[in-house]
């Protein structure tokens, strides 16, 4: 199992949790399997192509996903993901 720590915006999705443990070998798995079982997170996460949303970060032990293998990075038991939406403002 692989923890993913939820941020406060997706939280009502996951019903209030801010961490779940999910299976998955590569991080579109664990972004997959996560929209599967919490149906809300979903659309906040992934588009309808099934690519990373624009404003959505992920990092696998602190790493930027996008800077590695995307949707593709590999997962290993023990690791945790970081869901952490881009903030914008003025």
């Amino acid at each position: 199992m692989k923890v993913v720590k939820i941020p406060p915006v997706l939280r009502p999705s996951t019903s209030g949790m801010s961490e779940v443990e999910v299976d998955g070998s590569t991080v579109g798995d664990v972004l997959r399997t996560l929209a599967s079982r919490y149906p809300g997170t979903g659309d906040q996460l992934l588009s309808g192509a099934g690519e990373l949303n624009r404003y959505v970060n992920v990092y696998v032990n602190d790493e930027d996903v996008r800077v590695q293998n995307g949707l593709e990075t590999d997962v290993r038991p023990g690791d945790t993901v970081v869901i952490l939406p881009a903030m914008a403002g003025g």
